[in-house]
């Protein structure tokens, strides 16, 4: 379990319009306050991102996800519950809920419900999901440990130590809508 002032801290950094460090199934990621703009705008500026591809949204747990789940038909929910919590983020139809940063230029949201502890904890603590991006500038390799993350981003971001989840690569993503697998 993670020390309870390192992740107040944390939840401090997100809910002040500041980019978080921290490790995912795989690879560290970079997150925010998935209903801060300017938070958004900062992320994608500093990972050099093309701001039409979008973010992922992370949760600890469905419930948390479900202000974007709304509107969804039993069996698409039924699905998703099946997937989760594991490294599979869906593209879900967006319902309206999503900031256009998040989204890009698509008309679904990346969700995912990570079985990360302490994504899972990060969650509990701020109330919600949030944003879920590899931690490395466009075109980079991602990090995979702390250092890395430092070396390259210095104090632009807060860094919530921990270790990988065990996961050899990043997860799985999937179109609720037609299906497709768009990452293996």
């Amino acid at each position: 379990m993670t020390e309870r002032h390192a992740l107040d801290a944390a939840v401090a950094a997100l809910r002040q319009g500041g980019i978080l460090a921290y490790p995912t199934e795989a690879v560290w990621g970079l997150g925010c306050d998935p209903d801060n703009a300017e938070a958004l705008a900062t992320l994608i500026r500093l990972k050099q991102r093309d701001p039409a591809k979008g973010l992922i949204l992370i949760a600890g747990h469905i419930a948390q996800l479900e202000p974007w789940l709304a509107g969804l038909e039993a069996q698409d929910r039924e699905l998703l519950a099946a997937s989760w919590p594991g490294p599979n983020t869906w593209l879900v139809p967006d319902n309206g809920r999503s900031h256009p940063l998040l989204r890009g230029e698509h008309p679904s949201v990346a969700l995912r419900v990570s079985d990360h502890p302490l994504v899972g904890e990060l969650c509990a603590a701020f109330g919600g999901p949030v944003v879920s991006t590899s931690a490395n500038t466009a075109g980079a390799p991602p990090a995979r440990d702390a250092d890395t993350v430092s070396h390259q981003f210095g104090s632009a971001v807060h860094v919530l130590d921990g270790p990988l989840g065990g996961h050899s690569r990043p997860s799985t993503i999937r179109d609720l809508r037609s299906g497709e697998v768009l990452r293996a």
